[in-house]
């Protein structure tokens, strides 16, 4: 949030809850943000313990779901050098189209399915 915001809300909140009111409800609010905070300790904590010494090696911006482009992934997925497999030969593989083609070319009637309709 902006500066502007934040301003935008609280003349808001002084027209909403009055002069006399809004003390209590910031105090209120402040209680909430370091509750909140002190949740979000106790849980690094508990990682930490957890996870033991590779909580401090992992890469947490590396995993914000925000930075997620499909495009990059795709782009290096394409891009990902991968080792040349050793030429062999094989045998042409005919693909479906050609055969039906090949099929219909042979002077055969279309196939038909009296039951399909």
């Amino acid at each position: 949030m902006t500066i502007d915001k934040l301003l935008i809300l609280g003349v808001v909140a002084v027209f909403l809850l009055g002069p006399e009111r809004l003390p209590h409800y910031a105090a209120q609010f402040a209680k909430l943000i370091k509750s909140l905070r002190r949740m979000a300790d106790g849980a690094k904590d508990r990682m930490r313990e957890e996870m033991g010494p590779d909580f401090d090696d992992v890469d947490w911006k590396k995993l914000d779901p925000r930075q997620y482009d499909p495009r990059r992934i795709i782009r290096e997925a394409l891009v990902d050098e991968q080792e040349p497999e050793p030429t062999t030969v094989r045998a042409p593989v005919e693909s479906a189209f050609a055969r039906r083609q090949r099929l219909l070319t042979a002077a055969q009637p279309a196939p038909f399915d009296s039951e399909a309709t």
